[in-house]
C-alpha cells in the first residue's frame, strides 16, 4: 500500500514521505508536478533514504497545472517519467490519456506507451478519467451528488481526453483504475475493473459520491465498492499497488490530516487482507 504524495497537498512531497513513514505505508508514489522537489530525483533519493520508503510509482506530470513540469512536449515528459522511474525503482508509472488538443501526443499516444515498455520493465499504466460536466457551475460537491441521485444519472458531460476518458475503449497493457475518477465519471466501477482485466496493475484508492467535480474521499465515504474492489484483488492474483490518493485540503491541522491518512490506510489494510 502506498500513499500519493498529493494526498497530503498543500504540504509538500517531504511531508508525504513524513506520513508515509510515520503511518506505516509501504511506500509513495511520486507525483510530479510545479513542487521543484518533486521534479529532482536526487532530492526525492534523499528523501527515500532519510525516511526510509520507497518510490513505488511515478505519476506523470500530465495535469492542466503541470503542462509546463519538465518542458511543454509531452512525449518527452512521458519518457523522462519512465526514466525517472526506472531510476528511482519504481514499477509504475501513472499517466492519464492525452488532452483532446495535444493532437500529435494523441495519435501516438498508444503506440508511445507500447514502445516504451517493450524498452523498459516499467510498466505504463493508463488511468481512466472523467467528463467535464456543466453542472459543476452550480455546486461540485456535496449539491451536484445529490442533484445526480434524483436525476437517476450523470448529467450531460464533455470529454477532455481523446479518444476516451476511458483508456480500455483504445485498449493498453496496462491500466490504473481511479475510483474517484469512476464516481465522477458515473462509471460503474466494477465493469470497469472487468474490462481492464489482468491489465488492472495499479489502484488509485479514493472514494467519491458522484459529484461533478473529482472528490478522491476516504474510502468507505462515498458510494463507490472500494470493499469490494479491494475483497477482490485480494482474492486474485494481483500483485501490483494500491495507492491511497486521497484530498485532504481541508483538514485544519496536521493531526487532522494525519488521522485521515491513517483511517484510509486502515481501510485498505482491512479490506486487502490475505
Amino acid at each position: 500500500m502506498g500513499l500519493s504524495t498529493a494526498s497530503v497537498y498543500p504540504q509538500n512531497t517531504e511531508a508525504a514521505f513524513e506520513y508515509a513513514a510515520e503511518l506505516g505505508y509501504d511506500g509513495v508514489e511520486l507525483m510530479v508536478w510545479a513542487e521543484t522537489a518533486s521534479q529532482d530525483l536526487a532530492t526525492v533519493t534523499r528523501m527515500v533514504r532519510k525516511y526510509a520508503v520507497p518510490v513505488l510509482a511515478v505519476h506523470a506530470p500530465c495535469l492542466l497545472i503541470s503542462q509546463r513540469v519538465w518542458g511543454a512536449d509531452p512525449v518527452a515528459k512521458l519518457e523522462r517519467s519512465v526514466r525517472a522511474a526506472e531510476a528511482l525503482g519504481a514499477r509504475t508509472v501513472v499517466v492519464h490519456p492525452p488532452f483532446r488538443w495535444q493532437r500529435r501526443y494523441a495519435d501516438g499516444f498508444a503506440d508511445q506507451v507500447h514502445d516504451l515498455e517493450q524498452r523498459s520493465d516499467v510498466a505504463v499504466a493508463v488511468e481512466n478519467m472523467f467528463p467535464m460536466r456543466a453542472d459543476r457551475f452550480w455546486g461540485a460537491k456535496s449539491k451536484s451528488a445529490e442533484r445526480l441521485e434524483k436525476r437517476g444519472g450523470p448529467g450531460p458531460g464533455v470529454s477532455a481526453f481523446a479518444p476516451s476518458y476511458d483508456p480500455t475503449d483504445v485498449g493498453h497493457a496496462h491500466y490504473t483504475l481511479d475510483l474517484s475518477h469512476t464516481a465522477t465519471a458515473g462509471m460503474d466501477a466494477a465493469a470497469l475493473a472487468s474490462r481492464m482485466g489482468e491489465g488492472l496493475t495499479h489502484l488509485h484508492l479514493a472514494d467519491g459520491r458522484g459529484a461533478s467535480a473529482d472528490e478522491h474521499l476516504i474510502p468507505g465515504h462515498g458510494s463507490q465498492p472500494c470493499a469490494q474492489m479491494c475483497r477482490s484483488l485480494a482474492a486474485s492474483a494481483f500483485d501490483g499497488h494500491v495507492v491511497l490518493e486521497i484530498n485532504t485540503q481541508n483538514a485544519r491541522t496536521r493531526a487532522e490530516r494525519r488521522s485521515m491518512l491513517a483511517q484510509s490506510l486502515a481501510f485498505a489494510r482491512e479490506y486487502l487482507a490475505r
